[in-house]
């Protein structure tokens, strides 16, 4: 490890990620999961990363031996996370506080109690007793040479049961040595003017530097955290995403971008803001779970327009619609196009996508009306940016853009004796003035389809070898008899490179994704850059 380099001192951005954010359920880290996430958070430019607690499992403990071998750290220091001392006990002969230090990291986080019934009924013991317990570890850690936070669990339930003890706590903390005592939201039930009231009026009667961690069970997270900076505090601690247990903790992405771009602090290197929407979802691949599309800032809706009215002042000026300019935090600017589409949307979006449009009112009414029509019979575009361009496209040139026409095609779903399926598909196509007939099974009667279409195809256009459905959604709509409603089939495909939908409406989920089909395959040649056979 080497040294890192550092930012100013004075306001902390702490994240704990790889240890709170870790008990969010659906979570579960493997080493390598944290090593991985530990890069990334140190790609970005936070100054602390909490990487567990060694000593408590097996792989925190080898977590802390092989990141201070295999990363090299650039801005973030690695904090390791435990208890104070047992009652009674001495924290230089405590096995606990042992692995602490055995961990090698250069700070720890240590939790202490500091809600007067928890520390009778949790810890057993006296509530003298549980502050000579903060003050001899702090101390020890001290005199070890490391650098100390401390974690005031249920802070805010325990300012309400015994404010005095709760500041006797924070001060006992403080003159014992801990750099900043954290004042944690454990229950997340508060919300932003009790957290600024408290914060305030802790600081101004113990005069420690404090800290805010905050659970997002009414939904406040990051308001309580920003309203304990309005207060005071220069040391926030979150998690990537917002993960965490029960319902998460405060988000680490809006909180630094409200820092940097509301408050203006300066708590991230140059230029690393910008990296904040690609190391969000870096780290939600990492963990596994699909990236929130509605997340401020970081989220792919964050800066998506859809109403009329907002696309006629973005073509204006789009800072009309926008609280920032999404590329600051490494986002994009999205026009959706639906029945609430008016003819500015319809420009913006094509200019997005490439295709000038050349303020040609008629065709662009053209286009609004086609879509409004599209969308009343099923069609969607706000989630199938590739069909929506193909009809563009379309509308521009004046016919359909071809690179094969479809003769029939059949699927068929065979039940055996045995219980099992078996699918097969048939297709004719002519391409390049060549009729072909195609035949492959599938494990269903779309894949069976998909394979048939590559199977006709891809002799004529080899590019299709590297396209691949990746996703494939199937929606009911309102209808009048049952299962003859209407049937919406969006489809995912991607090159490798990039990824696009589709999407395809009828009464037969078969011949939706049929149509869904043939736009994935048109639009990825035309990004391939093929020329049009017809």
């Amino acid at each position: 490890m080497t040294e890192t380099s550092e930012l100013d001192d004075s306001f902390h951005v702490f994240d704990t990620t790889l240890r709170d954010g870790a008990q969010r359920e659906g979570i579960n880290l493997t080493v390598a999961d944290k090593l991985a996430i530990a890069r990334h958070l140190d790609d970005f430019g936070v100054g602390f990363i909490e990487g567990g607690w060694p000593g408590a499992n097996p792989r925190d403990t080898e977590f802390f031996a092989r990141a201070l071998k295999e990363i090299d750290f650039k801005h973030a220091q690695l904090v390791a996370f435990g208890a104070t001392r047992r009652a009674g006990g001495r924290a230089s002969e405590d096995p606990q506080v042992k692995a602490l230090l055995d961990s090698g990291a250069p700070v720890i986080t240590l939790v202490a109690k500091s809600h007067d019934r928890h520390v009778e009924l949790a810890l057993r013991t006296t509530l003298e007793e549980n502050l000579e317990m903060v003050r001899d570890t702090v101390s020890h850690l001290r005199e070890q040479g490391r650098r100390v936070f401390v974690d005031c669990e249920h802070f805010f339930d325990g300012y309400r049961a015994n404010p005095e003890y709760v500041k006797s706590v924070v001060r006992t903390a403080a003159e014992a040595g801990a750099d900043v005592v954290i004042l944690c939201d454990t229950n997340g039930g508060m919300l932003p003017a009790q957290v600024q009231a408290v914060v305030s009026t802790v600081l101004a009667d113990t005069g420690a530097r404090l800290g805010i961690h905050a659970q997002d069970d009414t939904g406040c997270a990051v308001a309580n955290t920003l309203a304990a900076v309005d207060a005071g505090a220069t040391h926030v601690q979150c998690t990537a995403n917002g993960y965490g247990e029960r319902v998460g903790n405060s988000n680490l992405f809006p909180v630094v971008a409200a820092l940097e771009l509301k408050y203006g602090k300066k708590v991230l290197p140059d230029g690393a803001l910008r990296e904040m929407t690609r190391i969000s979802h870096a780290i939600a691949e990492v963990v596994n779970l699909t990236p929130s599309t509605h997340q401020p800032y970081v989220g792919v809706s964050a800066f998506a327009h859809k109403a009329g009215l907002h696309a006629s002042a973005i073509k204006v000026d789009p800072d009309l619609y926008q609280h920032i300019d999404p590329e600051q935090v490494g986002n994009t600017m999205r026009m959706l196009v639906s029945d609430m589409a008016g003819r500015a949307s319809i420009e913006l979006k094509g200019k997005e996508l490439g295709v000038d449009l050349g303020g040609d009112r008629e065709l662009i009414g053209r286009v609004v009306e086609r879509v409004k029509e599209r969308e009343l019979k099923g069609y969607t575009y706000e989630a199938a940016d590739a069909s929506f361009e193909l009809l563009l496209r379309e509308e521009v040139a004046g016919k359909p853009l071809r690179y094969f026409s479809t003769e029939s095609w059949r699927a068929i779903v065979e039940d055996r004796p045995d219980g099992s399926h078996a699918n097969e598909a048939t297709v004719k196509l002519w391409a390049k003035s060549e009729r072909i007939v195609a035949t492959a099974e599938g494990n269903g009667p779309v894949n069976a389809l998909d394979r048939a279409l590559r199977v006709a195809l891809e002799r004529i256009y080899p590019q299709l070898a590297k396209m691949e459905l990746v996703d494939y959604k199937v929606r009911i709509l309102e209808g009048k008899h049952g299962t003859n409603s209407t049937t919406r089939v969006l489809i995912s495909t991607t090159d490798g490179a990039g990824e696009w939908s589709t999407v395809g409406v009828a009464e037969n989920v078969i011949a939706a994704s049929w149509q869904a089909l043939e736009d994935a395959y048109t639009y990825g040649l035309l990004r391939a850059g093929v020329e049009p056979a017809e």
